[in-house]
């Protein structure tokens, strides 16, 4: 993939957290029309099919007999796994306490970024990845009132690890494999999975086809499961994993915002607090170190050379 732009970076930034922001409340509303391991595998199923489209007049450039271990490992860690547990997981613990342990992910991309991918680790990064998964664990904060489930807990935390393990494989083989044929493979592989296992333990009886739903479904399944990860990879791609991950803790705010403006959702002093936490921690983490100490020498150079 080629290098992106500033202006394409900050566009594609701002596409996906709205996307994935959006997605949560939309889900919320969507899960009330179809069983949730059905949905999961739907989703994700039907996205991948609508990028075969895409993908199939690029079929020189997926090599599956060389890369298809690549596909496979994508597809278990980013969605049969990611997806899988956040379904389940959420029957376990509020909402708001299970987003904001799924959203540890930044903080582990950080550190397995600085453990694998020989990315840079310094105090400021590091503060500011804590301060990104403290900010979204106040906004959800309200979410944790609820009783808390050691089978929840694990199960966020295992989506959390899958996410993020997820993101270094694919910032780590992503240059041996077409991007377009690797979103639209590990959605095809994970989707049908869990649609087969969604078809066992659920019955599409339960369903209800109405037009607001299959909206819905189709909204998620184009601009969130689709383009999404696709922008994601790209994004991932072109920069350093842990700043572009850090930018998903932006994702818990858009969702309550939208939660606030949409499903008359309170907004509380500690949706404030957990904002403020979190401008800090993108600041923090991409913060250009070197750039500041050539500022810093500039500036001592100017007044030394000052009479």
């Amino acid at each position: 993939m080629s290098k992106l732009s500033r202006t394409h970076t900050v566009l594609l930034i701002l596409f996906l957290v709205l996307v994935w922001g959006i997605n949560w409340p939309m889900s919320k509303f969507a899960l009330t029309y179809m069983p949730p391991v059905l949905f999961s595998g739907t989703r994700t199923l039907l996205g991948g099919l609508l990028l075969l489209i895409v993908a199939i007049p690029r079929l020189g450039r997926l090599r599956f007999r060389e890369t298809w271990p690549i596909y496979i490992v994508s597809a278990v860690v980013n969605v049969i796994l990611y997806y899988g547990l956040q379904t389940i997981g959420l029957n376990y613990l509020p909402s708001g306490l299970f987003s904001a342990i799924v959203f540890l992910q930044p903080v582990l991309v950080g550190l397995f970024s600085w453990l694998w991918l020989g990315e840079q680790m310094n105090v400021v990064k590091l503060i500011g990845l804590i301060l990104g998964f403290a900010g979204v664990g106040v906004i959800s904060s309200g979410g944790m009132s609820g009783p808390i489930s050691v089978p929840g807990v694990l199960l966020a935390l295992g989506s959390a690890l899958s996410w993020a393990l997820g993101t270094i494989f694919v910032k780590k083989t992503g240059p041996r494999v077409d991007p377009i044929w690797l979103v639209t493979l590990q959605l095809i592989f994970g989707g049908l999975l869990m649609t087969a296992v969604g078809s066992g333990v659920e019955k599409w009886s339960d369903v209800s086809w109405q037009p607001a739903f299959v909206a819905s479904l189709l909204f998620i399944s184009i601009f969130v499961i689709a383009i999404g990860w696709l922008v994601f990879y790209k994004l991932i791609d072109s920069g350093e994993a842990s700043k572009v991950a850090s930018y998903t803790f932006l994702i818990p705010m858009v969702a309550i915002l939208t939660g606030t403006l949409f499903l008359n959702e309170p907004f509380t002093l500690s949706l404030l607090a957990g904002l403020v936490l979190i401008v800090i921690s993108i600041y923090c983490v991409n913060r250009n170190p070197a750039a500041a100490n050539k500022i810093r020498m500039s500036v001592g150079l100017s007044k030394k050379s000052s009479p």
